[in-house]
């Protein structure tokens, strides 16, 4: 099919009968808002449509995931030498401000560059870190406070598959038992597991593969073994992060392959984080761009990859390799200059200013609002409108766009 990444030899993505699952989309419990399920099982809903509401794109009835003013702040201790001095306690601002919905059966790719505070989005969204303000709502109902019972009822529909996998896997313990683990800490009932050797098969690797360790597996092969263990209790939202980081290329498209199944055979959402923005061309229907801990641009694929309007996105996009030495890219080398701010001191104002080519003194200092400017696609800067006017800005456009199937 066109829409799968050509693989070599015997890398080649093939054909899976998938085993039945243990439980139906008609289990009880399964009520937008409720927390507790009975059986894990997968809740499919149909029919949707999009709304506006105060500038944001908003699914009605059909977001799986909301995320509104979201902020992760890491506050440093504050010793007694500190409190005696009066010095202010300071922190990281990891996440600042956040807002974003992700639809059902719908892949959302976040990109930027590593300090942006991607990683600890997806974390504080699955509650493996707390947030310092904010709300997160899943399925209708606000998991921001949730409780301890709440959440281990959560695990179950919410997974997330880890950037380095042979760290998330206990070196002690075997493939098969790194597999069934999930069951015996959640209690699952016998008919509603998955054998050892069906979790294997999703992701193709052979039975053989688990009387083995972690440390006898190749890259590829412990990031499947972890995507498997993603999958043992059927959730309905996984967060992938780096997915295919460490891995050369033809693993790297096996592993892409392999979450497109997923996706559409057991109708899965996603939030995956990645630098590779052609890692996202492929997979996600959707990117946020981020930058020091806030969305600066967001919209449809196509349109980020050849329309992007913020020029910290285009920085993003020149950056990517090009085998033609007279391509778009060369236009945009330009663009990013130095390196990512501290989140422990941001800039003020627009938060990309300290590196863009484009800024000016006076406007650059209030920061800026995220606003749509085509269906569904919005950006954080207040300079867009000149900038877009640009002679050069719009011959680097036009080339982009030649470039791009």
């Amino acid at each position: 099919p066109a829409d799968r990444l050509r693989l070599l030899g015997p890398l080649r993505s093939e054909s899976r009968h998938l085993p039945p699952s243990g439980s139906c989309g008609s289990c009880p419990g399964s009520a937008p808002g409720a927390l507790l399920r009975r059986r894990p099982g997968f809740l499919i809903r149909e029919g949707s449509h999009r709304t506006e509401t105060r500038g944001r794109l908003v699914s009605a009835q059909t977001d799986l995931i909301r995320v509104d003013d979201l902020s992760t702040h890491f506050t440093d201790r504050h010793t007694m030498i500190d409190r005696l001095a009066r010095r202010e306690r300071g922190g990281v601002r990891a996440v600042d401000g956040v807002d974003l919905a992700i639809a059902r059966n719908e892949v959302v790719g976040l990109v930027g560059e590593s300090g942006s505070g991607k990683t600890t989005l997806g974390r504080t969204i699955l509650g493996l870190t707390a947030p310092t303000s904010g709300r997160v709502t899943f399925d209708g109902a606000d998991i921001t406070h949730a409780g301890r019972r709440d959440w281990r009822a959560l695990r179950r529909r919410m997974q997330m598959i880890f950037q380095d996998p042979s760290a998330s896997l206990s070196p002690r313990m075997r493939v098969s038992y790194l597999l069934t683990e999930p069951y015996r800490i959640h209690r699952t009932p016998q008919e509603d597991r998955y054998s050892v050797r069906e979790l294997l098969e999703m992701v193709n690797l052979s039975a053989e593969q688990a009387d083995k360790y972690p440390h006898e597996l190749s890259g590829g092969q412990a990031r499947r073994v972890g995507i498997a263990r993603t999958l043992a209790l059927r959730p309905e939202f996984i967060v992938a992060d780096e997915p295919t980081s460490g891995l050369d290329v033809s693993a790297a498209a096996a592993i892409l392959n392999l979450i497109q199944d997923l996706r559409r055979e057991f109708n899965l959402t996603f939030l995956v984080i990645t630098h590779n923005v052609n890692t996202l061309s492929f997979l996600a229907d959707r990117i946020a761009v981020m930058y020091l801990g806030r969305i600066v641009e967001s919209g449809p694929t196509r349109e980020i990859l050849t329309t992007p309007s913020h020029p910290y996105t285009r920085a993003l996009l020149a950056a990517v390799p090009d085998i033609d030495p007279d391509g778009a890219n060369v236009e945009l080398q330009d663009l990013l200059k130095g390196e990512i701010p501290s989140p422990r001191n941001p800039p003020s104002g627009c938060r990309f200013r300290t590196r863009c080519a484009h800024v000016r003194s006076g406007v650059c200092e209030t920061e800026p609002v995220l606003q749509e400017i085509a269906p569904g696609h919005e950006i954080a800067c207040r300079r867009w409108p000149e900038i877009q006017q640009d002679p050069e800005w719009q011959l680097a456009e036009a080339a982009t766009n030649s470039s791009t199937p």
